[in-house]
């Protein structure tokens, strides 16, 4: 399993924030691999989805979370003001990071 962070850029102020999760994930198929999504807060305006996806590899996962996010944020209404800024792994430090 990987898990993705797509980060979003939509309007500031949490009044009236949609159920980020919920929308993206009904975009998704059985063949896209989609275990969850949580949805992380950030300043006014930033989101970050991160998507945990079975996928055959990282580049996989991360081409298929950009594409379910770019699906949701181009045809949910609740979604037009968002932007996708970025979509890529996490990274986790381990014994082998460099401090």
């Amino acid at each position: 399993m990987y898990l993705i962070h797509v980060r979003l850029e939509g309007p500031g102020g949490a009044a009236g924030q949609p159920d980020l999760a919920t929308i993206v994930s009904s975009y998704a198929g059985k063949a896209d691999g989609l275990e969850h999504i949580t949805v992380h807060q950030g300043p006014p305006g930033d989101v970050t989805l991160g998507f945990f996806l079975l996928a055959d590899g990282l580049a996989a996962a991360e081409k298929t979370a950009a594409h379910l996010a770019g699906q949701a944020v181009s045809g949910h209404p609740e979604l037009q003001e968002f932007r996708i800024l970025e979509a890529e792994a996490v990274l986790v430090p381990g014994p082998w990071w460099n401090s």
